[in-house]
């Protein structure tokens, strides 16, 4: 009962702060200077408050919903995931020279061999149509002297629980790009004391952006493997702003003859 009295409560007393500030609106040409500079700051006052609440609203209704974890997954997926990257908000937005080995969010790292870094990275908001994944992931490569960069992710150990090797992971990747470059992912398993890697380029020039690794081409011992991470490679990066909208990873173990 008193939950519906206050509500009640709120919506008189926005009507009547409205009311008032209309009829201020429609006298303010006629009012004198010091009643108007009176009027001005207060006014001002709860701009800035409204500003903070709309920014708020803007920031978390906008398209895809913060927290929302639809992903596409292929049929026959037995586990499909989204990095946090990409998921949620993360607790350091934005870097600018961005030195190497360096991480961004829990399981996401920057890695690259630049004597000096002219490499800023942010973490930003998606809200077109067609998004799915709430966030976006920017990189901006101005002068860039090293020989490598990439982006490592590390898989959650739900990726390597009951891995076989009829398994297939496929990753799934939106991409934009300032000008073209080359993108590689390499897949790496660790299986005892060894680590297998497989290498795919991603096909940019495709509408889907996806490749698949085969565990079955590998000499993975399936008994013993312990965890997973994919390595996106950047070839050529220099001068170029790369946008990554959304990256999923999933498995799916192949139909059996």
């Amino acid at each position: 009962m008193a939950g519906r009295f206050d509500k009640l409560m709120d919506r008189l007393v926005f009507r009547r702060v409205l009311a008032r500030w209309a009829r201020v609106a429609e006298d303010a040409p006629l009012m004198s200077l010091e009643a108007l500079r009176s009027q001005r700051a207060r006014a001002r006052q709860m701009r800035r408050e409204l500003d903070r609440v709309i920014h708020q609203a803007e920031y978390r209704l906008a398209l895809p919903v913060i927290g929302a974890t639809a992903i596409r997954k292929p049929t026959g997926s037995d586990w499909a995931w989204r990095p946090d990257l990409w998921k949620g908000k993360i607790p350091v937005p934005g870097l600018s020279s961005v030195a190497g080995r360096t991480q961004i969010c829990e399981g996401g790292t920057i890695f690259h061999d630049c004597r000096r870094s002219e490499l800023t990275v942010r973490q930003i908001r998606n809200s077109r149509q067609s998004d799915v994944a709430p966030f976006g992931f920017r990189m901006d490569v101005f002068r860039f002297d090293g020989s490598f960069l990439s982006l490592v992710l590390d898989l959650p150990p739900e990726a390597a629980l009951g891995l076989k090797l009829r398994h297939l992971i496929r990753l799934d990747v939106i991409v934009e790009m300032e000008k073209p470059l080359e993108i590689f992912a390499r897949l790496n398993v660790k299986h005892g004391p060894n680590v297998e890697q497989i290498v795919r380029e991603l096909p940019l020039n495709e509408e889907e952006v996806m490749v698949e690794f085969d565990l079955a081409y590998t000499k993975v011992n399936e008994k013993r493997i312990e965890k997973l991470w994919i390595d996106l490679i950047f070839e050529g990066p220099e001068m170029n702003q790369i946008i990554l909208r959304d990256v999923t990873v999933s498995r799916r173990p192949r139909a059996e003859l």
